[in-house]
């Protein structure tokens, strides 16, 4: 039986190896399993002994934090799976998650932006930064983000060889290593193309000075070799003061529904756009549709002439003629 103290490394070990789960997936599983270790500490239990109830009472405990359903649904799936590994390991002869039904999850449609709101991100891209290689690393960013709809980890950790040869289409790596292919938009690829020059440039100088290439399309000095996620981040909301969108509405994700929401509003099926967002099932993708059954009615209610309430007395509207 292996020791209490190796279950959550010998976990996400497995997950690495076998399923190629995500560093961030990783993280998050090690966070939420660490958390019910140690719940459990403190009712002197462990992962070997703890009976359902004991799972429950987590769960409520969590509900109790005030958690969200979707914090907890998370913290649950977690659980199950450790159970799940441990009992094909022989670490448990039973699996004390197995019956647990989760919480579910508040549905909530994703936030997203109107085309007019993209194209005044797009704008600050073009003009904001230090100088012409930040401005162009910047356009760059953008118009692959809206032209793709990548995910942030995809964009930011781009091989610089995907980007050569002013390709049409663009080879992303995903969830679980999978690999998709999407098109390119002439403004994206123009965009890829002049920052690729001013990219080659800055390294044939670093290359010069004894450094060695950066194998990334967006470099960077730090750890990882490539901008982060949270430069980014930052990056982007700086984008949207320039741009005059409030800040709280505009995310690396935001992106990715707006690319979703104006592929679907403009004739795009269902299964395409999940080819395109790298969805393992199309379920996930049919949120879309509600979002843009919102913005529609949205649209309706706020400019139809007849839901406008007519401030004139019942006497003086006009009658229609019904003949």
């Amino acid at each position: 039986m292996a020791a209490h103290s190796t279950w959550i490394s010998a976990f996400l070990e497995a997950q690495a190896a076998e399923l190629g789960a995500a560093r961030n997936t990783l993280l998050a599983y090690g966070r939420d399993l660490k958390d019910f270790d140690s719940f459990l500490t403190h009712r002197n239990l462990d992962f070997h002994t703890a009976a359902q109830a004991d799972v429950e009472a987590y769960l409520i405990a969590c509900d109790a934090e005030g958690l969200s359903k979707a914090t907890r649904a998370r913290r649950l799936s977690a659980v199950k799976q450790l159970y799940r590994f441990a009992f094909e390991e022989g670490w448990r002869s039973d699996n004390p998650a197995l019956q647990i039904t989760g919480p579910g999850r508040d549905r909530k449609l994703p936030k997203t932006l109107s085309e007019a709101e993209v194209d005044r991100l797009l704008e600050a891209a073009r003009s904001s930064g230090r100088n012409t290689a930040d401005r162009a690393r910047n356009t760059c960013l953008m118009e692959l983000l809206y032209a793709t709809g990548m995910r942030v980890t995809e964009l930011v950790s781009l091989p610089v060889s995907a980007a050569r040869g002013d390709p049409r289409m663009l080879l992303i790596r995903g969830k679980g290593g999978k690999e998709r292919m999407v098109p390119l938009s002439p403004p994206a690829r123009d965009a890829t193309s002049e920052w690729l020059r001013l990219r080659d440039e800055k390294e044939a100088l670093k290359k010069a000075d004894g450094h060695p290439p950066s194998r990334f399309l967006f470099a960077s000095r730090g750890v990882s070799g490539h901008l982060t996620r949270n430069r980014f981040y930052l990056l982007i909301k700086e984008l949207a003061v320039d741009a005059g969108v409030s800040p709280s509405k505009v995310t690396p994700h935001t992106l990715r529904h707006a690319f979703a929401t104006h592929l679907l509003a403009n004739g795009a099926d269902l299964r395409s756009i999940q080819t395109l967002l790298g969805h393992a099932d199309v379920a996930t993708t049919e949120i879309y549709t509600h979002v843009l059954e919102a913005r529609l009615s949205e649209l309706v209610l706020t400019h139809h002439p007849l839901a406008q309430e007519d401030p004139r007395p019942p006497g003086d509207k006009p009658v229609l003629d019904a003949s």
